[in-house]
């Protein structure tokens, strides 16, 4: 089956590029993560993002790079199926995904204004904040505190009833 709500990142930059021109879009927020199992925490993070542009885009990793961040057996949803989870969230325009180790290539082909990341971060310690700053990208941190995860629910799960 393919994915109708996963966008090619090139294709995406161009319809970007295109609402830019047209202003139809002034700020455009990039966020980004696995989403394996989708939680209240990933919903208030792209809510917030979402609240700091006119246009929210999503990139998750692709399956491959899941399991090497997370481990075999990961990810439980593959990325076809998470694209659709997270492209239903009211606060979510567009989806992309990405397989590098960083989201470089991501962030240098979307050109987004913000880029977003979950309390788990500082605007010091972003992998990215480099390229954020070479990009003129603001850093933005996005959400509750972080004490939800999808490995904490698996974990959760895994365990005897009390």
């Amino acid at each position: 089956m393919s994915a109708p709500y996963l966008r090619q990142r090139d294709e995406l930059a161009a319809h970007l590029r295109a609402l830019r021109a047209s202003g139809d879009v002034r700020r455009v927020v990039l966020a980004n993560g696995c989403f394996d199992l989708v939680h209240v925490g990933h919903v208030r993070y792209l809510a917030d993002a979402r609240s700091r542009g006119d246009r929210l885009v999503v990139a998750l990793n692709t399956d491959e790079s899941v399991r090497g961040l997370k481990g075999t057996g990961r990810p439980l949803v593959g990325l076809a199926e998470r694209a659709e989870l997270v492209a239903s969230l009211r606060c979510v325009d567009f989806v992309t995904s990405f397989g590098e180790p960083t989201l470089e290539a991501t962030l240098r082909a979307l050109r987004p204004d913000v880029h977003a990341k979950g309390t788990d971060y500082t605007t010091a310690n972003v992998p990215e904040a480099a390229i954020d700053r070479e990009l003129g990208i603001e850093i933005a941190i996005c959400g509750d505190p972080k004490e939800r995860s999808s490995s904490q629910i698996l974990a959760w799960i895994g365990r005897p009833p009390s």
